[in-house]
């Protein structure tokens, strides 16, 4: 039944998507802030200055004048196209040739952002421009809007990652058909709500890298979901319970487990609505969403699936348990009494680690990928190094200071601009019509994602345009690509203590409601930013100091945030497995020691297992030609390996063992208050023979 249900609502959502298109948008506003406040307002005065560019970039060797006849019938026909505004003929305008006239550039003005401009539009223009090459003449063409329209390759990093992960289920489970199951679960959630997404980008504004980060997020946890139920099944046949009783025991201790796990995900990711920026919002609900549907495709088709192909799992499991002849856990037996044993060695070492790693990321700076990140093979890239070459490399990141109430047409704020450090060139002031306003284009000495240009941008807002206003009586805004950058950065840096405070406080109070305990939720919120921390420091290290041989460059404004929500969730999923264990073992001896040898024992294999398929998937989209998925992949994989490795391994056992029943105190009057919400039925814990509770006394 709830196959056939799945199997219809995966082919109806499908079928339904397909028919109805997506309409993702890059929802890129930041309320507040002055680069939006000059977009608003130019957008309001001029709304033809409002739009967008496309830069045609000509080059030839013996110089580009000698081509004239082949390139003006290109612009004449580029502006014939639709959502093409205007065209400025590079012969016609001033300072569009370089010095030794072998660069040149058109300005192809939109009617709209490069969101807004539908992708096969661009990819019309850039055909229409590509077709005047030849006999020397090279065209290429940039601009955010050519970027966004450029076709990347898709789905490499996902089948990586699948079939990595299929090779660690199989040496795990010693059988191809269990190892399948947990994969079957996460496809048809994931592929579920790839569908409502699609189908939600209709009505609302979800960007545009939306689709891969959820199949990244959903793959990974997907089959973590399922296989720490699968894995309790598996646990309880090799105990000896028939397959009936397995699958009710499962879904009855691990299915809790991830209804739980799931919740504090889905919290974490909301928490970024806190952050009050669009642009993160409608990525946040998708993401969640397929949580969401994870979640439940593990405690509704992954028992299903068992049902129909039990009795063949059962004997494959059985069959391959003995021919390991080893007895489940031993090893992390060993790891347990070693830890308890000596504590503090293990413990002062991993932090240690954790805040070696963590220290790269005080120095992490914000910003936005350009074409400069793009492959050298794309037309983007090749204009971008080509109007560096020619222009200077502050060219391809312009600033712009929007002058109001100016008498002089923006005169004085031209000659303040000129005569400012970091400043290689100043377009004339163009004055809007009808208007009090007047626009001036500067051009930085710095590439665009150069920390220079950044602090110009502070220079001009705190030193240079107050004097200027005071004097002038002038209001100055300046805007751009990288004022909107540091304009970001600053929003999130000045919500970032909410958010923060919002997703811990939220889950710390659930942790302690399922545990009873003040300093396990204590404890996890910790460790938990310790490797977030961690993941953002390694993320600094190779994409923000060039480690690997990788370009250098500033880190996606928004990735550190998405990071942290959903590392957060994930390091509670593995505090949650691990420690409900402990706790499960702790109501039912009464033994502090016994409880995490024995939580670290029964959850340390499927912990580590289950990391391992995370860290393949996410660590897959390190194949993706995306910056920012590269980052994401990263910074995800390498904090789930040092949570399930440094943390759950060395770090929780060792402070359990320094806590011993202090770990379980709860004050009374909190106890009082609190909800209680269990994660397994009190008659599976609290029946301790007379042995176990006797055990519970020993030392």
């Amino acid at each position: 039944m709830a196959i056939g249900l799945w199997v219809a609502v995966l082919a109806g959502v499908t079928v339904l998507s397909q028919a109805v298109g997506d309409d993702y948008h890059d929802e890129h506003t930041l309320p507040g802030t002055e680069s939006q406040q000059l977009s608003d307002t130019l957008e309001d005065a001029a709304p033809a200055q409002a739009g967008d560019s496309v830069q045609v970039v000509l080059h030839d060797e013996d110089g580009v004048e000698a081509q004239r006849e082949r390139i003006e019938p290109m612009l004449g026909e580029l502006s014939t196209l639709p959502h093409v505004v205007h065209v400025a003929d590079p012969f016609q305008t001033p300072g569009t040739m370089s010095e030794d006239g072998t660069i040149a550039y058109a300005t192809v003005t939109l009617d709209g952002t490069a969101a807004d401009v539908p992708a096969d539009a661009v990819r019309d223009i850039i055909d229409t421009a590509q077709a005047a090459s030849g006999d020397g003449l090279a065209v290429e063409l940039g601009g955010d809007a050519v970027r966004g329209a450029e076709e990347s390759e898709g789905g490499a990093a996902e089948g990586a990652g699948m079939l990595a992960a299929l090779v660690i289920l199989v040496f795990m489970f010693g059988s191809f058909l269990a190892a399948t199951l947990p994969l079957i679960t996460a496809v048809f959630a994931v592929g579920s709500t790839l569908g409502v997404i699609v189908l939600l980008s209709n009505v609302v504004t979800i960007a545009t890298y939306t689709a891969p980060l959820m199949m990244l997020v959903g793959l990974g946890v997907g089959i973590d979901y399922a296989l720490l139920v699968f894995a309790r099944y598996r646990s309880e046949l090799l105990a000896g319970a028939d397959r009936q009783q397995a699958a009710r025991t499962a879904l009855d201790t691990a299915g809790r487990s991830v209804i739980f796990a799931g919740t504090t995900v889905i919290i974490a990711l909301l928490g970024l609505f806190a952050l009050g920026l669009g642009s993160l919002q409608g990525v946040a609900l998708a993401v969640a969403l397929t949580v969401l549907v994870t979640m439940l495709a593990s405690l509704t088709l992954l028992p299903s699936l068992l049902t129909v192909f039990g009795k063949r799992i059962e004997k494959r499991i059985l069959a391959h348990a003995q021919r390991s002849k080893r007895q489940p856990g031993a090893r992390w037996r060993r790891l347990a009494d070693a830890v308890r044993r000596r504590p503090l060695p293990p413990l002062v070492a991993a932090v240690a680690v954790l805040l070696a790693l963590s220290a790269p990321a005080l120095g992490m700076r914000l910003g936005f990928a350009d074409a400069g990140n793009e492959a050298t093979s794309a037309t983007s890239r090749q204009a971008y190094d080509l109007l560096a070459e020619g222009f200077g490399p502050g060219f391809n990141g312009p600033l712009i200071v929007l002058a109001e109430g100016s008498s002089d047409g923006g005169a004085a704020l031209a000659s303040a601009l000129e005569e400012t450090d970091g400043v290689a060139g100043v377009v004339p002031p163009q004055p809007l019509p009808g208007t009090d306003l007047a626009l001036v284009v500067m051009f930085p000495d710095s590439a665009p994602q150069d920390a220079e240009t950044a602090e110009l941008v502070h220079h001009l807002r705190d030193d240079v345009l107050p004097p200027l206003e005071s004097e002038t009586g002038a209001t100055y805004l300046v805007g751009g690509s990288t004022a909107a950058a540091e304009d970001f950065s600053a929003a999130v840096s000045d919500r970032l203590p909410l958010f923060v405070a919002v997703v811990v406080g939220l889950s710390a109070l659930l942790l302690m409601a399922v545990f009873r305990s003040v300093w396990v939720p204590v404890k996890a919120a910790v460790l938990n930013l310790l490797s977030i921390g961690a993941s953002l420091g390694v993320v600094t290290l190779v994409f923000g100091e060039g480690l690997f041989g990788v370009p250098a460059g500033p880190v996606e404004a928004f990735v550190p945030v998405m990071i942290f929500a959903i590392v957060f969730g994930l390091s509670m999923d593995y505090e949650v497995f691990l420690v409900s264990r402990m706790h499960e073992e702790w109501r039912r001896s009464g033994n502090a020691v016994r409880a995490v040898r024995e939580g670290l024992a029964t959850t340390g294999g499927v912990i580590t297992a289950a990391a391992a398929i995370m860290v393949v998937v996410f660590g897959a989209f390190l194949l993706s030609p995306d910056r920012m998925l590269q980052q994401f992949g990263l910074g995800l994989a390498v904090a789930v390996f040092l949570d399930a490795v440094v943390i759950r391994c060395l770090i929780v056992p060792a402070v359990m063992s320094l806590l011993g029943e202090r770990a379980w105190w709860l004050p009374r009057w909190l106890d009082r208050i609190l909800p209680h919400i269990a994660l397994e039925r009190a008659e599976r814990v609290t029946h301790g023979d007379a042995d176990a509770v006797a055990a519970g006394r020993e030392r």
